[in-house]
């Protein structure tokens, strides 16, 4: 793994080939599935994710080592008329009656590779924070899911990621970060996200094989992007999950700019499982943790504008609850990078 990640970071021809091979996989019948809405009872559930993110499970604490969300998400058709009818204009956002409300919070921590030192390297990731809320309409039919969403928060001492990781570090007992007095200044941030992700899905003959009886698989490409001050790229990718009773979602959620999945699930009986793993190329516009702040003058590193991801997890559906867990590789970010990183993400979604 190490030495297929390597060479996915340094190369530029590899990455180039990867996001171009995400791209045609991402097209091929993503837009085909949006006409094929299906006929059924709007679903009341309402849904809470609590998120927790952190290179700990990767065995580092460097770069993106910190994110935390909690997000609500109404029942179908929870969205009001108005905001609906105002989705309608933006391109390829397919709003339908449908259509689900989402708000959440959270904050995202990045630090250099030693946070032992006062003053970093310049040519290292600088320190900072995002703290933000994000408001967020989610259209889905059953084999396409279209999530648009607006996060607006701050970047700076304002995000409260000094005092967090400090306090979090202490109680721990772990290496206490000192260089925040580096991190970047303060600045408003707003983003705009849009995603749309196709999924398709089948069962497998294996019953004389594996007795278990509703074992499937699903496919699930996606294409997307962000535009704003604090990220603005382009991205394709897909997931593939194989499982028991394989419920009716997306994936797991992820914190941006991670894979999509989705806050909710509706699952097919009281107990399943699958196991999932996927791939993301991303297109870097923008992005204000390795650029530094827009108007005024803060560290910075040179970023590379081609970013990968790979995924792999499990997941667990009981009752009215998920529980996932997914290990996150990723590319190299910014030059003068040694090798990837590697985080976890745990969440826990509940339906009620």
């Amino acid at each position: 793994m190490t030495n297929f990640l390597d060479l996915f970071g340094d190369q530029k021809s590899v990455r180039q080939g990867v996001f171009a091979g995400l791209i045609a996989a991402s097209a091929t019948g993503l837009w085909a599935g949006a006409a094929h809405a299906i006929d059924k009872p709007l679903d009341q559930s309402q849904y809470i994710t609590l998120q927790f993110d952190n290179d700990m499970f990767g065995g580092t604490d460097r770069h993106f080592t910190n994110g935390m969300r909690a997000a609500w998400l109404s029942q179908e058709g929870g969205a009001p008329r108005f905001i609906r009818d105002a989705a309608s204009f933006v391109p390829f956002f397919k709003a339908t009656r449908r259509m689900r409300m989402s708000f959440s919070v959270g904050q995202n921590i990045y630090t250099p590779e030693d946070i032992s030192l006062t003053d970093p390297p310049r040519d290292d990731r600088p320190y900072a924070g995002w703290l933000f809320a994000g408001i967020g309409l989610v259209a889905e039919n059953g084999s396409v899911l279209d999530k648009l969403e607006l996060d607006i928060g701050v970047v700076g001492p304002y995000s409260l990621a000094n005092e967090v990781q400090t306090k979090w570090h202490k109680l721990i007992g772990i290496t206490e970060p000192r260089g925040w007095n580096t991190q970047l200044k303060t600045e408003p941030g707003a983003t705009l996200f849009y995603e749309r992700s196709f999924r398709q899905f089948h069962e497998l003959p294996l019953h004389d094989v594996i007795p278990i009886e509703n074992l499937g698989v699903d496919f699930t490409p996606h294409i997307g992007g962000a535009l704003g001050n604090v990220f603005t790229h382009g991205a394709a990718g897909f997931t593939v999950r194989f499982g028991d009773d394989l419920p009716n979602d997306f994936g797991p959620p992820k914190i941006r700019p991670n894979l999509p999945g989705s806050d909710f699930f509706v699952p097919d009986d009281s107990f399943g499982w699958y196991l999932f793993a996927g791939a993301e190329g991303r297109v870097i516009g923008r992005n204000i943790f390795l650029d530094g702040n827009t108007f005024r003058d803060s560290r910075s590193v040179d970023k590379k504008y081609f970013v990968g991801d790979i995924q792999m997890g499990f997941a667990v559906t009981f009752l009215r609850a998920r529980l996932a867990f997914t290990q996150v590789f990723r590319s190299a970010e910014f030059d003068g990078q040694e090798g990837f990183n590697s985080f976890g993400s745990a969440a826990l979604s509940v339906r009620f």
